[in-house]
């Protein structure tokens, strides 16, 4: 929920750059559970997120890298297992790409800023979009929204 980040060099809720790192350097920043799931593709148990449940305001931000990802207003009770969202933050903070594994056609959803895998994209979820982001949670920092406007006002000063 809200990963080791002060060993991670490239971590930042501000820094839109995209973010080049070897396997091995992603393995040595990130915790094991993060790495699992964003850069080998796993997925955590259903129902094992406390995101899963969370009511709170907020942003959701990528794990690995702090790219922002979904805000709570997009967030929805889907019954999957997963925090889901109807649509990203911004068209750019997530990519997508084709998955064909396990024998099923899924769209992965990748963030946009260091290609970490997040979830998968399905298209059953509710209006406006119809769009379902079916998200580890593991792989997603929330900050409360009061939490990140400090913490903006707070760099704008320095």
């Amino acid at each position: 929920m809200d990963s080791n980040n002060k060993d991670n060099p490239v971590y930042s809720n501000t820094d839109s750059s995209k973010v080049n790192l070897s396997e091995d350097e992603w393995k040595k920043i990130l915790p094991q559970d993060v790495y699992y799931i964003a850069r080998k593709k796993g997925t955590e148990p259903a129902w094992s997120s406390p995101l899963e449940t969370l009511k709170d305001k907020g942003t959701y931000y990528c794990a690995a890298c702090g790219n922002a990802l979904f805000v709570s207003d997009t967030k929805f009770e889907s019954g999957c297992g997963w925090p889901s969202f109807y649509q990203p933050v911004s068209k750019g903070s997530v990519i997508y790409a084709p998955d064909h594994s396990y024998g099923m056609n899924r769209t992965e959803v990748m963030c946009g800023r260091c290609k970490a895998h997040l979830g998968h994209v399905f298209d059953d979820g509710p209006p406006p979009t119809g769009l379902r982001y079916c998200i580890n949670g593991v792989v997603l920092d929330f900050k409360k929204a009061k939490e990140a406007e400090e913490k903006y006002n707070k760099s704008g000063k320095d």
